[in-house]
């Protein structure tokens, strides 16, 4: 599958290759850090606020320097290589923006962290609404969605948007499907929600593997495409239990939040 990227007609603010993916690697520490720290913010109220600034501040932590319209809508129109999807006119943007966070709003009672934090994986990629950095944005969003309605910071170096950025060929499948569901005005975020199940799993069975050094036993990676049904999408979750007997209590105790938020 052919990478998807912005193609928005704004060059980059560093020309040098080497130089920008070292700046780039740069400003995705510090987004991330940054996440982190409002993530607790977030966890520090009984319910967390979202705004639309808090988009604007990933964007603009992982662009500064990089691109001048970093923290900022897009002025224009963009186009996304490798993909078929047609983003919303730069007009919409601040309207899909703030539909997205409305839904987040309305529905962080009532859906799991699993399915919210595929929906603003998703649909933030759909809306597409920054000239670049898109991607980026929406995997620490979604990160921090996921976090915030599980209410922990998930422990573990091999994060998701970690696992995203090292083979993003299962993401961009996943968002393909959904744009194609979303064409006939039905939202099946199927099998992007697999996808977060499997970055999940990894990365808190990763943490158990390093404190053990059983390395050999890390699950399998969401690149390899293996899918369970929706009847045996929580045995996944048990199965890494009991391939892990001497799993931390703590772990565990992440694992079992897991299941509920698969299955509730």
């Amino acid at each position: 599958m052919v990478d998807r990227k912005s193609e928005a007609g704004e060059p980059a603010l560093i020309t040098d290759p080497l130089e920008l993916a070292e700046k780039e690697a740069e400003n995705a520490l510090a987004q991330f850090d940054w996440g982190m720290e409002e993530l607790d913010r977030w966890l520090s109220a009984k319910k967390p606020k979202i705004r639309v600034s808090t988009i604007l501040d990933l964007h603009r932590i992982a662009l500064q320097e990089i691109h001048r319209d970093a923290g900022n809508f897009r002025p224009a129109g963009v186009a996304i290589k490798g993909s078929e999807h047609e983003p919303v006119t730069n007009a919409d943007v601040p309207r899909f923006v703030e539909e997205m966070i409305e839904y987040l709003d309305s529905n962080w009672d009532r859906k799991t962290a699993i399915h919210l934090s595929a929906y603003v994986m998703w649909r933030l990629n759909w809306i597409h609404p920054f000239s670049d950095g898109n991607g980026r944005t929406s995997r620490i969003f979604s990160y921090m969605i996921l976090c915030a309605k599980m209410e922990t910071q998930l422990p573990g170096d091999n994060t998701i948007p970690e696992q995203v950025s090292e083979n993003k060929v299962p993401y961009y499948k996943a968002l393909e499907f959904a744009d194609a569901a979303y064409k006939s005005n039905k939202i099946d975020l199927t099998e992007m929600e697999e996808l977060m199940e499997d970055y999940l799993a990894n990365q808190l069975v990763d943490i158990h593997d390093k404190a053990t050094g059983n390395r050999d036993a890390i699950v399998k990676r969401a690149s390899e495409n293996e899918r369970d049904s929706d009847e045996k999408r929580p045995t996944k979750i048990v199965g890494i239990i009991e391939s892990h007997p001497v799993i931390s209590t703590a772990i565990l105790g992440l694992l079992v939040v897991i299941i509920g938020a698969i299955v509730s």
